[in-house]
């Protein structure tokens, strides 16, 4: 006999959403995070996540009510966390009696038992084999290929969520914008004329070479009369040091001056971003800014933006394709299409 999908056949007042996840993957996740709102307009939807996503949780006010901080797990890598610190999470979280906890965290293999101590009357959420239904919780086999957004939309859909799409976001605020024009960095940029270079990730041994974003700034510094900007966190001061000393063109570094907001809001009026896979490409993804992503070990499938005209993702494990890299900059700066010659079994990337 047919049932209509969980969401379309409960009255659910409150649900409380786990993903324990750094800004990068919580982005890819924003249009799961819409297609439940719209699905539950009414609902209260609480972001459980690390420490860190409150940010994520206000600047996403929209589609999350509240934020409640995950201390961390010893199975989860993202961040480990003692037994008396999670002994109190879950007491504090049970006593909530949440209507239904969503798991969206990944394939479950931890994180459902994790999203089960929440002491939900019902759970959704992902799981490895075959489907579960049965005492109020519903999975359903995790999805093993395409982009990471897409994935959780196909939970979504089969909760009976509508389809509001599968692009990124990334709103500013008044304080973005104030606390980049206080930096007084911007005073020296024309919006549209400069490019910037993001030479850091997360995984430091998985980044492109230093000389090869050197190379690529001067190229197109010299080419198209563009600005380099030079960006990262604190912890790319010495990085982007290193981009700036192997250039002919003096870049500005802004790198550690600036908080996620306001490096947004510089990435919003620059012509070009060229990075490696982190987090910083799905803020452009989120922002609409044409972007080079240079893949190295990451699952360039799962990762890459969704948007492949907009952002050329370039599959260079071995650094040594930069001509590519160059190639598909000058096309986007250019508004001009580059030839298709590529890798075998690479198509859609490059």
């Amino acid at each position: 006999m047919y049932r209509r999908p969980l969401l379309q056949r409960l009255d659910l007042p409150s649900v409380a959403v786990f993903r324990a996840r750094q800004l990068g993957d919580m982005l890819c996740a924003v249009p799961a995070l819409r297609a439940l709102r719209a699905a539950m307009p009414r609902a209260r939807i609480a972001l459980v996540g690390l420490p860190w996503a409150r940010q994520f949780a206000d600047r996403f006010h929209a589609y999350v009510d509240e934020f409640i901080a995950f201390p961390g797990h010893p199975l989860l890598s993202e961040q480990p966390a003692p037994q008396d610190a999670l002994t109190h999470f879950y007491t504090s979280v049970c006593l909530r009696q949440f209507a239904l906890a969503l798991q969206l965290h990944g394939s479950g293999d931890v994180s459902n038992d994790i999203v089960g101590g929440f002491g939900a009357q019902a759970m959704a959420g992902f799981c490895r084999g075959a489907p579960v239904v049965r005492n109020g919780t519903v999975l359903f086999p995790y999805p093993d290929v395409g982009a990471e957004p897409e994935r959780l939309l196909s939970l979504m859909a089969q909760l009976g969520a509508p389809s509001t799409g599968a692009h990124l976001e990334f709103p500013l605020s008044r304080d973005d914008e104030d606390e980049w024009r206080d930096t007084g960095l911007g005073e020296s940029l024309v919006p549209g004329e400069y490019l910037c270079i993001h030479p850091g990730a997360r995984k430091r041994d998985t980044c492109w070479p230093a000389h090869l974003f050197a190379q690529v700034g001067d190229c197109l510094a010299s080419e198209f009369g563009l600005q380099v900007v030079l960006t990262g966190d604190a912890d790319d001061a010495g990085l982007t040091a290193d981009v700036a000393n192997r250039m002919r063109h003096t870049p500005l570094d802004a790198s550690a001056a600036l908080s996620t907001g306001a490096l947004a809001v510089l990435l919003r009026d620059a012509r070009l971003l060229v990075c490696n896979d982190t987090e910083v490409s799905h803020i452009a993804a989120g922002l609409g800014l044409k972007s080079i992503v240079v893949f190295g070990t990451a699952d360039i499938a799962r990762w890459a933006p969704l948007d492949r005209h907009t952002h050329r993702c370039i599959w260079d494990p071995a650094a040594e394709r930069v001509h590519v890299v160059l190639q598909h900059a000058r096309a986007l700066l250019s508004g001009t299409a580059p030839s298709r010659q590529r890798s075998v079994g690479m198509w859609p990337y490059w």
